[in-house]
């Protein structure tokens, strides 16, 4: 070791948090472990949930107000984890207040706000990422380094399904319109997929969908939906979802298989979880829907990791530190960028409008 090495250079940090629901609590906790992270400020539209927040994690501020947070000094970087539908509005506003932002999946609802976004990073010159925490799941990262050194040669084809319970589909429907696209668990594996086959951009989208469990609920929305995907190259992939299995479907989150096809290799990448699979008399809490409890669990299928040991493993915990490594020392960013997030929404619409038209849709959009 030189003895004249100059120390690690780290910025300090000081992280507010919109949202203090599932996510942004797992945000909260991961922020507060952070060697870099001096000041925690949270707002949640419920004050009393970001009281007991801000009490669990040592956060110096909390509120009801999201502008007030992130207005404060202390605060040089904001993370966006509110609903979907309240995105726009907060990170157009760090961005105003100059200071770096991740925003959870999607990036907004449509592709005008998206453009908004994206302008307002842009025209600040402040750094924008956007949360599809499936890239830091360590099969993933595995399979990207195996493309990144060429190992499948060119990719034809690819696949990519997900399974989940219907008392999991239900509790995402609550927080959004009642008309609402079938593929929100879905979103993740188009940005996994375009993520592999960057520099390969979707051409034309092909759906179709089948619906009841959900409509039955009052929901219009569909329980399966399969989409065809045609690259600019010609390569073909195919992704499904079905976020109706029974109740007590053993999966606490994503079950999902993603195939690599390439001209020199295949890649497999089971995701399901049945390989850990649990048994017991005494219940077994749901990682999103803690009053929901199942008596088989397939362990480790948690979407955004476990907890064990007293610490949080898994994608979002790898995703918030990768996260906060860049701002603070400048490390490589491997979070989806705005015009990653815009792509994969825009596929996500042109699903939507084949399942409405019944026809293929070519890409971009209008």
């Amino acid at each position: 070791m030189n003895a004249d090495a100059a120390p690690l250079a780290r910025r300090e940090l000081g992280i507010a948090i919109v949202g203090c629901g599932r996510i942004g609590s797992l945000r909260a906790v991961m922020a507060s472990r952070h060697p870099a992270v001096r000041f925690i400020a949270l707002a949640d539209r419920d004050p009393e949930r970001a009281r007991k927040l801000a009490e669990q994690v040592g956060a110096q501020v909390h509120s009801g107000d999201s502008l007030e947070v992130m207005s404060r000094p202390e605060v040089n970087a904001v993370v966006v984890s509110t609903i979907e539908v309240e995105h726009t509005t907060p990170v157009l506003q760090a961005l105003d207040l100059g200071k770096p932002v991740l925003v959870e999946k999607p990036i907004a609802l449509d592709l005008g706000a998206a453009d908004r976004i994206i302008a307002a990073a842009n025209q600040a010159g402040i750094s924008l990422h956007v949360g599809f925490s499936r890239r830091f799941k360590k099969r993933y990262l595995l399979a990207k380094e195996q493309l990144v050194q060429g190992r499948l040669g060119k990719v034809v084809g690819a696949a990519a399904r997900v399974y989940n319970s219907r008392s999991q589909g239900l509790q995402t429907l609550s927080r959004l319109p009642k008309e609402s696209n079938s593929i929100s668990g879905l979103t993740y594996y188009v940005d996994v997929i375009n993520w592999f086959l960057a520099g390969n951009a979707p051409a034309e989208v092909y759906a179709r969908a089948q619906g009841g469990v959900f409509k039955d609920q009052g929901f219009n929305t569909n329980d399966v939906t399969w989409a065809i995907l045609t690259y600019a190259d010609g390569a073909v992939v195919n992704l499904g979802v079905c976020y109706a299995l029974p109740h007590q479907y053993p999966a606490l989150g994503h079950a999902a298989r993603v195939e690599l096809l390439g001209s020199e290799g295949v890649m497999l990448l089971d995701d399901d979880h049945t390989d850990q699979i649990m048994y017991t008399e005494q219940g077994f809490p749901h990682v999103y829907i803690p009053e929901h409890v199942v008596n088989m669990v397939f362990l480790g299928s948690g979407t955004p990791g476990d907890w064990a040991l007293g610490e949080f493993w898994g994608p979002v915990a790898t995703e918030t530190r990768a996260w906060l490594d860049h701002l603070s020392a400048g490390t490589q960013c491997l979070l989806a960028t705005p015009r990653d997030a815009r792509r994969t929404l825009e596929v996500g619409l042109a699903i939507g409008e084949s399942l409405r038209t019944r026809a293929p849709v070519r890409l971009p959009l209008a």
